[in-house]
């Protein structure tokens, strides 16, 4: 499954996942090992395989003839990809999609073989020994199209304004055009009664963008928590007055923006009771099916959450496609945990953060359900370097898409110089469990520090990360460290005077559910090799503050008052 809804009529589809690929292993004591797996999958969920680290293959066989373009949703870390045994594609890059085109294919059978490497390496610098798994293999969906000498890519819908139940929106679309020549189009666009045409146009070799501005949408219903409407958008290519391809996309018309110390959703100042979720699943890794995310979802909407941040990189579209379809809001971020120093000096580091932005944005832009960017999380913010990394990837975000903010969540209070740049001041903080200061005292601290030598004054603050941890089935009369105890008493006291406070639009706990961490990475101080502060454990058990997180997230209202 790749999409919760249809995204073409014309363009036919087939979906390689969803059936058992050919797996071997082809490094270290494990090499030559074959087996029957499931695509998608994480190799560390295969048997004897938990810790393996290195190259593996993955092969299949599909029909087709002309021109064929694949689409890897997720393949991680770094990906080789042969078709009919030449390589065709390499993409580094865990948690976003890539594409190739193959032309001219005879008809029959053909071969694909998808090489990965999970292991870290100097040049994969966003992948590391972490506080949480770097599953590998191909952990999203594959997809096999059929496709023209010209094709739309992608479309991508910004609202711009409302009045008096019309809405204005810009809508661009993409074509690509695999000839040697240029070629002629119609390019017509569709959303709900509303047709634009952008005829015979010249389409030269490569890709070419359509605008159509100000199309207004009559008699359209905004997008929100409580009323999420979703509305097809389509975009077709004609050629000879024949439609040769199309595509349909699905989004919602609202207003973001940021207005003083609040963030606005169609001009209601935004509450947000969140949590931070990681992909994983003791059986799934971080390839987690269609039903064990719509789980997930029922769990954080029972909590009486209304928002999920994907700590800490782009998650799979489908998570994002039920999001939607549920009005839960979605903080979404690039890959990047952790990182300073000399790891962020290394002549790959920026450009994999930008790679991994442009192709998040590219891909998911129509998705109503995020209000806001994220970048960097936790990473070096200290030196005039490190700003210069930040002030480059918020100008790359800006320029992709001014129709939301962006953020970064940091740590380093009081030595972080770039809170001039983002346009919400995000901050992770864990009173009473790694910080001696009450929740009030730091939120305290922090507005002031903000509001004179921070230099973040006036924005909105935002807690992206609160919590304690507790292992599932420890219960302590005397409330010791570790005990599901503690974590509901403190959890209780963090809420409550995080949510008591003027200063700041929301908080989201870390975390939904308990993770498995990189077994080199800290090990000695997360038991189970497990990072232990969600609210469910690994296989969604409810914790002891699974109640009280229901209490108190339910009592709060959706919106603040202005």
């Amino acid at each position: 499954m790749l999409r919760t809804f249809e995204t073409h009529k014309i363009r036919k589809t087939t979906e390689l996942s969803g059936r058992l690929w050919d797996f071997t292993a082809l490094s270290g004591d494990k090499e030559g090992v074959s087996m029957k797996v499931m695509v998608p999958s994480c190799l560390e969920t295969y048997p004897g395989f938990g810790n393996y680290r290195g190259l593996a293959s993955y092969e299949t066989s599909f029909e087709a003839e002309g021109n064929i373009r694949l689409e890897f949703k997720g393949v991680s870390h770094f990906a080789r990809v042969f078709v009919d045994g030449e390589e065709t594609a390499q993409h580094y890059g865990s948690y976003t999609p890539f594409d190739i085109c193959v032309k001219n294919l005879s008809p029959g059978m053909h071969s694909l073989k998808v090489i990965v490497d999970n292991d870290f390496r100097d040049e994969y610098v966003l992948d590391f020994p972490n506080d949480y798994m770097s599953y590998g293999g191909i952990s999203r969906g594959v997809a096999l199209e059929y496709i023209k000498d010209i094709y739309i890519d992608w479309i991508h819908v910004t609202p711009l304004r409302e009045a008096d139940g019309i809405w204005s929106i810009r809508a661009e679309v993409a074509c690509q055009n695999l000839s040697e020549s240029p070629l002629y189009a119609d390019v017509r666009l569709k959303f709900l009664d509303t047709e634009a045409c952008c005829q015979g146009k010249l389409l030269p070799p490569g890709k070419s963008i359509i605008t159509f501005e100000d199309l207004e949408i009559a008699d359209a219903c905004p997008w929100s928590m409580e009323d999420p409407v979703l509305y097809p958008v389509s975009a077709a290519l004609l050629q000879n007055g024949a439609v040769v391809d199309d595509m349909i996309e699905r989004t919602g018309l609202r207003l973001v923006r940021v207005e003083g110390t609040s963030v606005l959703l169609n001009n209601k100042p935004l509450r947000i009771k969140g949590f931070c979720r990681h992909e994983d699943h003791p059986q799934y890794g971080c390839a987690l099916p269609a039903e064990a995310i719509a789980y997930d979802l029922q769990l954080i909407k029972d909590l009486g959450a209304n928002s999920v941040r994907t700590s800490h990189y782009p998650n799979d579209e489908l998570f994002l496609d039920m999001c939607d379809e549920l009005g839960i809001l979605v903080w979404e971020e690039n890959h990047a945990r952790g990182i300073n120093g000399d790891r962020m000096k290394s002549p790959y580091f920026e450009e994999q953060c930008e790679q991994v932005i442009r192709e998040m944005i590219t891909a998911h832009y129509n998705h109503p359900s995020i209000y806001i960017w994220g970048i960097l999380n936790e990473c070096g913010s200290e030196t005039e370097y490190e700003k210069s990394c930040y002030r480059r990837q918020y100008d790359l975000i800006r320029h992709l898409d001014k129709s939301r903010p962006c953020s970064s969540a940091s740590c380093r209070f009081g030595t972080d110089i770039c809170q001039d740049l983002p346009d919400v001041c995000s901050w992770n903080i864990y009173p009473y469990w790694y910080d001696d200061d009450t929740a009030s005292q730091k939120l305290q601290k922090l507005h002031d520090w903000l509001n004179t030598d921070g230099n973040g004054g006036g924005k909105p603050l935002l807690i992206t990360e609160v919590g304690a941890g507790g292992i599932y089935g420890f219960r302590d009369t005397s409330s010791d460290v570790w005990s599901e105890d503690l974590q509901a008493e403190i959890l209780e006291k963090q809420l409550k005077e995080i949510a008591a406070s003027d200063d700041c639009i929301g908080m989201y706990i870390w975390q939904f559910c308990d993770v498995r961490v990189s077994r080199i990475w800290w090990a000695l101080r997360r038991p189970k090799s497990r990072n232990n502060k969600g609210i469910v454990d690994e296989y969604r058990r409810p914790k002891l503050a699974y109640r009280i997180v229901r209490d108190i997230f339910t009592s709060l209202p959706n919106y603040r008052e202005k």
